[in-house]
């Protein structure tokens, strides 16, 4: 065993560095084999909201890939626990109704309700229920979402994310929102924590430079873009904050990893 490569924490990012729709990215399973065989601590962290953690790693494990849901630190998980922490008992779900369920302790559809919980619901988007929660918000409940993803990667190409629809919620309604997932610091630090590890110990693997990389780097934790899923050139170009490497894949991480230890 390689005691350096154990005292990293590897934080990979799901959707664009494991899998691209439904295939698994070139190399993805035998870097997940690696890690394992070589001990290293890894966790996978993700934005996606029209899944369990348990129904990710089903899917996951029908495209070859070993993940087990007690490794995956999902957002419906996390908002999950936000609104237990925070007391909310009265949420308006806009969540796919894959995740519905994991709320099920709470009453989704209130007449007065204390928190607008944004997911992604896909084209049920319109403009009547951008309406319905903007009133929501300007009587008083906490505009919380899951993420503000701006874009994802699709088989066919990129598409808008949620993270339009919550900053025109803000706007309008002279709100900040709760973000429960990246770039949340805390998001990331739950991760490193579950591994017994300081997020100086850590890197975070994504495609996306400002919820992966600025979100881990904010957490103290070194962030690796590699050039796949909803990565371009013009969005590193223009971003704040520069990746500790960029790799053309997850596939070129063992490498990485090993070069660091020299």
């Amino acid at each position: 065993m390689n005691e350096h490569l154990q005292r990293h924490g590897v934080l990979l990012d799901i959707d664009g560095v494991l899998h691209v729709g439904n295939e698994a990215v070139n190399g993805a399973t035998e870097v997940l084999q690696w890690l394992r065989a070589r001990e290293v601590p890894h966790r996978f962290i993700t934005n996606t909201s029209t899944r369990t953690a348990e129904a990710l790693a089903e899917q996951l494990g029908g495209m070859g890939l070993d993940v087990t849901a007690d490794q995956i630190f999902s957002v419906v998980t996390a908002t999950q626990r936000y609104l237990q922490d925070r007391g909310h008992q009265r949420p308006l779900l806009i969540v796919n109704d894959t995740v519905r369920a994991a709320f099920s302790k709470a009453d989704s559809d209130p007449e007065d309700p204390d928190c607008v919980v944004i997911g992604d619901i896909g084209p049920r988007w319109d403009h009547a229920l951008l309406d319905r929660l903007f009133r929501a918000l300007m009587q008083g409940a906490e505009l919380i979402a899951m993420h503000r993803n701006r874009y994802w990667q699709r088989a066919e190409g990129l598409c808008l994310d949620i993270g339009c629809y919550v900053a025109g919620l803000e706007y309008a309604a002279q709100v900040e929102a709760t973000v429960v997932g990246k770039p949340n610091a805390a998001f990331f630090q739950l991760a490193a924590a579950d591994m017994a590890l300081d997020p100086a110990q850590c890197l975070m693997v994504g495609d996306d430079i400002d919820s992966d990389v600025a979100g881990a780097q904010a957490a103290g934790i070194r962030g690796l873009l590699v050039q796949t899923g909803k990565y371009r050139d013009t969005a590193l170009q223009r971003a704040a904050v520069t990746p500790d490497a960029v790799l053309p894949s997850i596939a070129a991480l063992p490498d990485w990893l090993q070069a660091e230890g020299g």
